[in-house]
């Protein structure tokens, strides 16, 4: 199998996935610097369209556990990219290799790559455009980020969700009111974000990214990750809008940060080779502490574009971009990294702590935001 890039590039390696449908698979090639948590990368929805590789160069060793522990109903990641394959695996939650993995999902994969060089380019150069050949001759690069992938990978239709009560280690007492109402806006959103919220006690109206959500009874506004440029979500945008103007308390989760953001009037833009990792240093502005985050994100608010009334609320120790904003005087904030982790730090796990708390005082005090 050989890996061809758009600067001319060509890498061949042995293929340990499936053969690509028509002989091969073409995305946006980027890279994760993560040590592990690679069922819980392939599985994010935010990796649409993306070939994805890894930078720690042994890959597959703990195998791949049962599906409750992935973020996704399947593999996200259009192709695979890897130093070393390790075909024994062991891990006590292992149900199955990651190449039988790979192949069942229909997923390429390709191994002996020197990823540290093709890392290197990607940094030097920005992500590129590639396509994975496992027969025959390439048949042109495809740019993911033309296409509305945000549509792609939303659901169709509504669900709700009913939680149970907070977990101790939160070390919040659960507040009279009833269960708090939030619709999470899924524009490809991590199973851990759902689970995050259901276990603080909410109940989660789940919607595709198109949906009206504001015909519906809720107290709180959810904005979920997902993949692409998010100035495709033009209907989401309308819909924060008026969730905006009938003020709706918000919370932004990674492309949630740039919609909340391009709500406001404020201005994104895409990152040169993006933020993919577990160990992404991110600095609170008020209170100046550094939380190590978990991150995958190829596009970023321009924070010196918000409009007045809103601040930025997280920078990025590291390149000083965008991490959060919110606003100095409504119940509207959102943050670019993932306070539910899965992989990574649960650091900022407090983040929903605040908003689903924030929500059953809102109820207990007779000021739900019921329509």
């Amino acid at each position: 199998m050989k890996l061809f890039l758009k600067d001319g590039t060509v890498i061949e390696g042995k293929s340990f996935g499936a053969p690509p449908a028509g002989g091969s698979v073409a995305g946006e090639v980027v890279f994760n610097t993560g040590m592990v948590g690679y069922p819980e990368a392939f599985t994010d929805p935010s990796y649409a369209g993306q070939i994805l590789v890894c930078t720690y160069p042994l890959i597959g060793n703990y195998g791949v556990p049962a599906k409750k522990f992935f973020e996704s109903q399947r593999v996200q990641i259009a192709g695979l990219v890897v130093s070393e394959y390790s075909e024994k695996y062991s891990h006590a939650k292992a149900v199955r290799s990651l190449a039988d993995w790979l192949k069942k999902s229909g997923v390429p994969a390709i191994s002996g790559v020197d990823t540290r060089t093709l890392t290197k380019r990607l940094r030097e150069h920005g992500v590129l455009l590639g396509e994975l050949v496992h027969s025959g001759k390439p048949k042109g690069f495809v740019d993911p980020n033309e296409e509305n992938l945000v549509e792609r990978v939303s659901p169709k239709k509504k669900q709700i969700y009913r939680g149970g009560p907070p977990p101790r280690r939160s070390g919040l007492r659960p507040r009279e009111g009833g269960k708090p109402r939030i619709v999470a806006v899924d524009c490809g959103m991590k199973e851990n974000i759902l689970r995050s919220l259901l276990s603080r006690g909410a109940t989660v109206i789940r919607v595709p990214w198109d949906y009206d959500f504001n015909k519906e009874r809720y107290d709180g506004l959810l904005l979920s990750n997902g993949p692409g440029d998010p100035t495709m979500c033009a209907k989401t945008i309308e819909n924060i809008r008026v969730a905006m103007k009938r003020g709706k308390p918000i919370l932004g989760v990674c492309l949630g940060n740039q919609l909340l953001a391009l709500a406001a009037g404020g201005k994104t833009y895409k990152l040169k080779y993006g933020h993919r990792s577990q160990n992404q240093p991110c600095v609170e502005q008020n209170t100046k502490r550094c939380y190590i985050t978990s991150q995958n994100h190829g596009f970023a608010v321009d924070g010196k574009s918000l409009p007045s009334g809103w601040e930025e609320w997280f920078v990025n120790a590291n390149d000083d971009s965008n991490e959060g904003i919110r606003h100095k005087t409504k119940p509207w904030s959102s943050v670019q990294f993932h306070p539910e982790a899965s992989p990574g730090p649960t650091d900022t796990a407090w983040i929903f702590d605040e908003f689903v708390e924030q929500l059953k005082r809102q109820r207990a005090k007779g000021k739900s935001t019921d329509i």
